[in-house]
This record gives C-alpha cells, sequence and structure tokens, in this order.
C-alpha cells in the first residue's frame, strides 16, 4: 500500500461523507511531493463551556491528521457566536455577550488536549478577520448566494413554512463560517453530518474568490445515553470530559444496548469485528469493556479499572461506593422534636438542584436512607450519624450531626 492510500485509508474510517474523494487524494499526493502538510479545519461556536463525547468524534479525526503530519486548525468561533448558528434549531438562538464567550473558551483548550497533541495543534479565533470586515467585502460576500439557496436548508425552510421568525443575521452565519475557510486558506473541513450546508458554503466562497476548494469530510452524530436523541447537554444526555471517572464509567454504563456498537465504533480502537463478537455474545460484558476502553483515553488504565471495580461494587454488590461526600445537617435544617426534611436535605447538599426534583425522585421511590425507600416526599426523619442517603442509582451522601 503506497503512502497515499494508507493516508486515504486512515482518513475515510468513521466517516460519512468525503466531497470530493478524488480532490482529496491529488491533495495528499501534493502534500506529500512537497512536504507542505495540509491545512485541516474543524470549528465549534464557544455556546457552552462544555465537550461532550459527541465532541469527540470530529475531533478524533482532527487527531487522524494530525498523527498523518498535517495541521490542525482549531477554530474558536468566538465571533459567529455572538450570532449564534441556526444549523438544526426552530427558533433563534441566544446571543451570547463576550463575557459569557471568554468563559466558555477558558475550559476548551484543556477539554480538547485530552485528544490533541496541543503542541501541534493551532487555536485560531475567527474574530481576527470577521471583526474587520468592511460592509464593501460583507455585500461581495452575500452576493455569492441567493436567499432560494438558503432556504434550501431544511431547518431554515421548516422555519419560513411554520411562520416561525428567521432574522438576518442567521441567513449570514453560513456565510462567516464559509468565509472562515477562505482567511484560513483550508485545504480540509471536518464536521458532523448536520453541518453540511455551511461546509459546503466555504468551497463555494473559496472557488467564487478564486482560492482551491477545501474537501469536506462530514462526521456522523453520537446518539446520548438515551439512545434516540443526537447528545446534546440540551437534551440532557450527554457525557461530558469534565467529569469523574465513576460517573463517566456510569454513564456509558446506562446507554442502551442497541447504542453499543456505535459507542465502539466511534469512540474506541478496538476492531469491528471483534466488538461485535462481544456485543452479541455477552452484552453485559461487552459494556463494561466499552467503558473501560473510553475512559482509559481520558483518565489512564488504572482510573479505568477502578471506576469499573467501584460500579460493580455499587450495582451487583449492592454496597455503598468507597469514597462517598458527606453533608453536615445544620441546626437551622433540624425542628424542636430533633426532625428534619429530607427535601431540604437533598436540595441543601446540593444533592439535588430544587425540591421539585427532589419529590419527584421520592415519589418514583428513588430516595433511601440506609437502604430504607422514602415513600412520603415530607418525610421527617431523626438524622444519625453516618446515615447513607441515596437518590438514583449513582448519588450518594453521607449524613453528619454538626
Amino acid at each position: 500500500m503506497s503512502e497515499t492510500e494508507r493516508q486515504l485509508s486512515i482518513i475515510k474510517r468513521n466517516t460519512v461523507e468525503i466531497i470530493e474523494e478524488n480532490e482529496l487524494k491529488k491533495k495528499i499526493v501534493n502534500s506529500l511531493k512537497t512536504n507542505v502538510p495540509l491545512k485541516v479545519k474543524y470549528g465549534i461556536d464557544p455556546t457552552s463551556p462544555e465537550i461532550h463525547l459527541g465532541h469527540t468524534v470530529p475531533i478524533k479525526k482532527l487527531k487522524d491528521f494530525q498523527d498523518l503530519g498535517h495541521r490542525v486548525l482549531f477554530l474558536i468561533g468566538d465571533f459567529t457566536a455572538r450570532i449564534g448558528d441556526p444549523t438544526g434549531r426552530n427558533e433563534t438562538r441566544p446571543i451570547l455577550s463576550v463575557e459569557q464567550i471568554k468563559e466558555n473558551l477558558s475550559r476548551y483548550r484543556e477539554q480538547a488536549g485530552k485528544i490533541l497533541d496541543l503542541s501541534k495543534t493551532e487555536f485560531v479565533y475567527n474574530s481576527r478577520w470577521l471583526s474587520k470586515l468592511t460592509l464593501e467585502e460583507i455585500l461581495r460576500l452575500t452576493s455569492v448566494f441567493t436567499i432560494a439557496q438558503i432556504l434550501e436548508r431544511e431547518d431554515f425552510s421548516q422555519r419560513y413554512r411554520s411562520g416561525r421568525p428567521i432574522f438576518l443575521q442567521e441567513f449570514l452565519y453560513p456565510l462567516l463560517q464559509g468565509y472562515d475557510s477562505y482567511a484560513l486558506e483550508a485545504d480540509v473541513e471536518i464536521g458532523a453530518t448536520e453541518q453540511k450546508f455551511n461546509l459546503l458554503t466555504g468551497r463555494t466562497i473559496q472557488e467564487v474568490f478564486g482560492q482551491q476548494k477545501q474537501v469536506v469530510i462530514t462526521m456522523p452524530i453520537l446518539v446520548g445515553t438515551d439512545g434516540k436523541m443526537k447528545m446534546s447537554k440540551t437534551y440532557n444526555n450527554h457525557i461530558p470530559l469534565q467529569t469523574s471517572a465513576n460517573e463517566m464509567f456510569g454513564k456509558v454504563m446506562s446507554i442502551p444496548d442497541g447504542a453499543m456498537e456505535e459507542y465502539f465504533r466511534l469512540l474506541t480502537g478496538i476492531p469491528e469485528a471483534d466488538f461485535k463478537k462481544v456485543v452479541k455474545e455477552n452484552p453485559r460484558q461487552a459494556k463494561s469493556l466499552l467503558a473501560k476502553e473510553i475512559l482509559k483515553g481520558y483518565f489512564g488504565d488504572a482510573a479505568a479499572e477502578n471506576a469499573k471495580q467501584e460500579f460493580e461494587k455499587i450495582f451487583r454488590e449492592k454496597q455503598a461506593p468507597s469514597d462517598i461526600p458527606e453533608f453536615v445537617v445544620g441546626k437551622n435544617l433540624i425542628d424542636a422534636e430533633g426532625e428534619c426534611c429530607l427535601l431540604n436535605v437533598m436540595v441543601e447538599s446540593g444533592l439535588l438542584p430544587s425540591k421539585g426534583e427532589a419529590k419527584r425522585m421520592v415519589i418514583q421511590r428513588a430516595v433511601k436512607l440506609d437502604n430504607q425507600i422514602i415513600e412520603d416526599p415530607y418525610a421527617r426523619v431523626v438524622v444519625k450519624d453516618g446515615q447513607v442517603l441515596k437518590v438514583g442509582k449513582r448519588r450518594f451522601l453521607k449524613l453528619k450531626i454538626q
């Protein structure tokens, strides 16, 4: 196998579409001939401070390019985040303030570094060129597309037909993302399948402005822990990178069996024949292997093994975890009879965000005190030192008396 074919086979792994593959091959051949690496762009708007496992699918493809010796341009859309990407939305995204964007940005580099070699990663910010565009340049950019072409986007067409508002700034978003590719002279851009329209916009703008067109690579969208919707913080079905090893292990173990092969394929390096065999023969063992393999990349072998043992201790042996956070029940929570309301304890301790959520968990029989199910949402109990409060499957709290 030639070096060109070797690189192509690695790049093509897990991709949905390459537009166009023959162009990519020519770019690789030229790169090898001239010893000039390809510029590979991936953009993300800092609309949230978290990167979750769904984001890692295209980032892992960036790592493939990086390992092959190409330049990775990790584009932070600090300017476009002020508009909000309308992709996949049936309503206008809220406009972020500069302060919100800066706060979200502060955690991006650290999280991306869990996958990429940061010493070889170039972080670029599109405010550097987009904030300097003149009105004349913006008008030239808008002349590249017609309103009819923009309305071909499914999310825009659905909103238009239903009478929901589409603001002019949202029409500009794909044009600005495409201009990013022109400004960076990108050879390749990677994005999720839902980003295809925006990615192709970059090709069009580059061609109109006399630049060689970038190759577009679309990546699959990872399903969330519910096994139905795409992984997203919005749907509360995401697995963030910035979490504990035990929490990540537990969340991976919660995914439906039907999603396991997709997770193996997109998030691990285990050969397909191997993971399909274990999924078919022993789904429980397969899921444990999946969780451990994912964790190894972010926490290391030892932490992954410890998380596995802790999970088995809690869920199979029905024991409490080794390290349970403590909460001191203050005098303000205890009445004259020495009793306290567990709803208040769950909220004050931060175990649950609100009394409404705490009440819902009690009604669902998901709250236990020393392994005894609490059935009354307004139950008052005499708290003793060392009692263990359990909410759901993975949340524990050891109570202490002030």
